[in-house]
């Protein structure tokens, strides 16, 4: 853009500098760095706030007018939220794997939307399968027809007496409650995030401009029909399996059976049908028929509880509920087989990508994998907790006579080997990479700190092993890919159990390894995934509460939550279909106001930024410059989600503001990093063009020695904000100035 020199009698133009933090969740005391502020528009979720006038200090480097958006309240804003987050952590996995695919059009991409959705309705069916394990097979069928069992339990006897059907009849409200409640979460009221849906169409080319721009409740609302149509058929197909096991089926039950899988088989097609989900246009027949596909699954539900309570006749004998853990074997085996055929999709897929790492764009395959593998790991740790506590007193062969079936034990070995296998594996990379990452990292500081005195050495090693550290991020992904794979594998071996080969018997049979050595590790596996979980609930916790802790365990909060329901309507809501046309709305009001607007975004604040940039029309763009630090957008984004971030959607940022951009990043990061080029002494040259000014790299710490006028030496940043940085305020000054010097002035009037 060339310069426009402002005239005599236009006042200089005022500079507004938006500050956007990222996941570190600070107040808005902290993102501006003053004591004193006061909220000037949005909520408590999600709000803008500015210093307090009438006290000192109130502007910014340059003079520009601070102002802070705080979003952290709308991924997790209250206590309960958080938790909630944990529980649905495998939905919210299962939706971020749509975002991961590969670039480009046509049959290859249109395979791997369905099989992510695909995967994500057998998520919904495992969930209900696993609350269906404890109520019908351990609690109705084991627990109610032993009357050890039931001794001491006056709140089970009472219905121990009672006929098979009618049991598994009382019990099947339990899974029945439990679809209610994801359903009631997923449709709750959302005033939080429906307010702010933008009527306006993307002005960006590029599919990362779909995030935050469009109105998602009719989609979300069309997968959660069939997810609930779907979570209902699955459970009439256990209690119909179970009364209709050993040719005792009626008209009525084979009727309902019939029924049932016309359900679950429209459940699956319409789960595929992109172009029928993904209409942005009013569909009144589309809601209709699935609001009625919906009903018949709830009425069918109704029906089968009826006729399993009613219907006359004696049932098969066993010691677990009939056909109750053949089900669970199939539903393991065709996640197993949606998995590899995902991976077949993106690797016919990847051959469209221009270039770049050879293990890009497998992230769909990859999460889905690690979706699916800790799905099934909740829901065994689930069957064989409350089995375990059933039969806590009981001697082992009756433990045996009532323990789950064999597929949720092959899942806990499974997954307790590939935790094994992966902290192993995360140990030796980490030990084999570093003597590399040490010396690239002694390089570094050598560069930097050149003229050190002796007595730094303690302080340059301190910051070799930072600088190395947070070069190990690059080293992450074989380790996701080797978990992934190993977790797609248990699902695999989960499948033995419908053969009835018990996992101690097998290995024993085929490796060096005791059955008694197996069986200590599915005990172990189990404990594993109860403290796993216990550790997430408590990381929720201390989130919400210490928002140090919080920048820790957020990223993966805020990550998943960035992303719309496109695959699992289960999921927790996006956050970012309110914060990005809101700061695109308040962005538009304050150029409106012939104010020039300095966005600022840290760490994944520059991620709601960048989508937001994409959005603004042409002319709020040219009165628009942007600031970012520790931003993952090409570290991490590029990497993980290859069809939204990519070079052309960050030069096409660059373009329409004038490359009137700079991007700060520090060695000592382990998140953040270069956009364009490193801009490192000794290393690659700039990118071509404007590109090769934006990144600006920042020795950290400034200095290793003390200076006189403290006690000790300069702190190391890392990935914290740095707004009080003297270089960060260099760069404001920067860009204020292009601001001031490239748009025009108000008219004095």
């Amino acid at each position: 853009m060339s310069d426009t020199p402002r005239s005599s009698d236009e006042r200089p133009v005022e500079v507004v500098e938006l500050r956007v933090h990222g996941v570190s969740g600070a107040g808005p005391e902290q993102v501006l760095d003053r004591p004193n502020v006061h909220q000037v528009a949005g909520d408590r979720s999600g709000g803008f706030y500015r210093p307090r006038s009438g006290y000192p200090d109130t502007t910014g480097p340059g003079g520009v007018l601070l102002e802070a958006y705080r979003w952290r309240d709308l991924p997790s804003g209250t206590a309960v939220r958080t938790l909630s987050l944990v529980f649905l952590l495998p939905f919210m996995l299962g939706n971020m794997a749509i975002w991961m695919h590969p670039p480009g059009t046509g049959l290859p991409a249109a395979t791997v939307k369905a099989l992510c959705r695909l995967l994500a309705l057998t998520l919904t069916a495992v969930y209900v399968i696993a609350v269906a394990g404890v109520a019908l097979d351990l609690i109705a069928w084991k627990c109610m027809g032993s009357p050890r069992c039931l001794t001491g339990r006056n709140w089970l006897s009472w219905l121990g007496e009672r006929p098979p059907g009618l049991r598994l009849a009382v019990l099947a409200l339990v899974p029945v409650a439990a679809v209610a409640l994801v359903w009631r979460l997923s449709s709750r009221p959302g005033s939080t995030f429906s307010t702010f849906r933008s009527p306006a169409a993307a002005s960006g080319t590029h599919q990362l401009t779909a995030v935050g721009q469009w109105d998602g409740a009719p989609l979300v609302s069309r997968l959660r029909a069939i997810h609930v149509a779907a979570a209902f058929a699955t459970l009439d197909v256990v209690m119909l399996a179970a009364r209709s096991a050993g040719g005792r089926a009626s008209v009525v039950v084979t009727a309902l059976l019939v029924l049932t899988a016309a359900v679950l088989t429209a459940c699956v097609v319409l789960v595929c049908a992109h172009p029928l989900l993904d209409r942005t246009t009013p569909a009144p027949r589309v809601e209709r028929n699935l609001r009625r596909l919906q009903t018949v699954a709830c009425l069918l539900t109704v029906a089968v509880v009826v006729v399993v309570a009613a219907e006359p006749g004696s049932w098969a004998a066993g010691r677990s509920l009939p056909r109750y853990g053949e089900i669970v074997s199939l539903l393991f085996a065709t996640q197993t087989v949606v998995l590899v055929a995902l991976g077949a999709a993106v690797l016919w897929a990847r051959p469209r990508l221009p270039g770049g790492p050879r293990l890009r764009a497998l992230g769909a395959p990859v999460i889905d994998a690690v979706a699916a593998g800790l799905g099934v790991a909740y829901s065994a740790e689930l069957v064989y907790r409350v089995a375990d506590v059933l039969d806590r007193s009981a001697p082992t062969a009756a433990r045996l006579a009532t323990s789950p079936p064999l597929a949720y034990k092959w899942a806990i070995f499974a997954f307790f080997l590939a935790v094994t296998v992966a902290a192993v594996a995360c140990l030796v990379v980490a030990l084999a990479s570093r003597p590399a990452r040490r010396r690239a990292a002694a390089d570094i500081v050598a560069r930097d700190h050149p003229d050190a005195p002796a007595d730094a050495a303690e302080r340059l090693r301190q910051v070799e092993k930072i600088i190395a550290r947070a070069r190990f991020t690059e080293r992450v992904t074989p380790l996701v890919l080797t978990y992934a794979a190993l977790a797609g594998l248990g699902l695999a071996t989960s499948t033995l159990g419908l053969a009835g080969w018990y996992p101690g018997d097998v290995i024993d049979r085929w490796a060096p390894i005791p059955a008694d050595l197996v069986n200590f590790g599915i005990g172990l596996g189990s404990y594993v995934i109860a403290a796993a979980i216990l550790g997430l609930i408590l990381g929720g916790l201390f989130a919400y509460r210490t928002p140090e802790f919080r920048r820790y365990v957020g990223v993966l909060w805020d990550l998943g939550t960035f992303w719309p329901r496109a695959a699992h309507p289960f999921a927790p809501p996006c956050y970012a279909e309110r914060a990005v046309p809101e700061l695109a709305r308040r962005i538009t009001y304050l150029t409106g106001q012939g104010r020039t607007v300095l966005l600022a975004g840290h760490s994944h604040g520059a991620v709601l930024l960048a989508a937001t940039v994409l959005q603004l029309p042409p002319e709020v763009c040219a009165r628009v410059a942007l600031l970012t630090s520790g931003a993952p957008l090409a570290r991490l984004y590029a990497h993980w989600f290859p069809a939204y971030v990519h070079t052309d959607v960050l030069h096409e940022i660059g373009e329409r503001i004038g490359w009137r951009w700079i991007n700060l990043w520090r060695d000592t990061d382990a998140i953040g990093g270069w956009i364009f080029s490193p801009a490192r002494p000794g290393g690659p040259p700039p990118a071509d063009g404007p590109a090769g000014s934006v990144d600006w790299r920042l020795r950290d710490p400034r200095g290793v020695v003390t200076p006189p006028s403290d006690t000790v030496p300069p702190p190391i940043v890392g990935h914290l904000p740095g707004a009080s940085d003297p270089r960060h305020n260099e760069a404001v000054r920067e860009l204020a100035d292009r601001l001031r010097k490239t748009t025009p002035g108000p008219p004095t009037g």
